[in-house]
């Protein structure tokens, strides 16, 4: 038996945070940044990420694509107690609504400033089409009157 088998999730688990903490311990803030920002990249070199988000979406709201996800794991299985088919449905509005923005607000500084625009567009035309879509003529002035609030603010 090897060392590794031998430990349960718990000891793995803080031999790991122990690890990290001394990994980053002389690192500021500054550097974790770039370095994470670096190794993404290295990551996700090869990968066609239109095809890899929807399963690693999946997986979280599952909780069961890992241990690097506990945070969101924790989330989840919170919010799944007290009948699945209820939050189910409230599951696109939390994504929407959370993970998203989040999602967006790390990757987009990560991009070359004159590619933001491009990736913005895209974003956008998503949210437009996909966002007015079975909504009446009111509704949609409304949901682009929302939009236009965020694109054009007033001074």
């Amino acid at each position: 038996m090897t060392e590794d088998s031998s430990m349960d999730k718990g000891d793995r688990q803080a031999m790991m945070g122990s690890m990290m903490e001394q990994f980053f311990g002389g690192m500021g803030a500054d550097e974790k940044k770039e370095m994470c920002a670096a190794m993404m990249v290295k990551m996700t070199e090869g990968l066609d990420m239109k095809e890899m988000m929807p399963k690693i979406m999946m997986g979280m709201m599952s909780g069961g694509a890992g241990d690097g996800l506990g945070a969101m794991q924790d989330k989840m299985s919170k919010m799944m107690q007290g009948g699945a088919e209820q939050h189910m449905s409230q599951m696109p509005e939390m994504m929407l609504k959370s993970m998203m923005p989040h999602c967006i607000e790390m990757m987009l500084p990560a991009i070359d400033p004159d590619k933001r625009g491009e990736a913005a567009v895209g974003i956008l035309a998503a949210i437009v089409e996909k966002g007015t879509a079975g909504m009446s003529d009111e509704q949609r002035q409304s949901f682009h009157k929302a939009l236009e609030e965020v694109l054009s603010p007033s001074a």
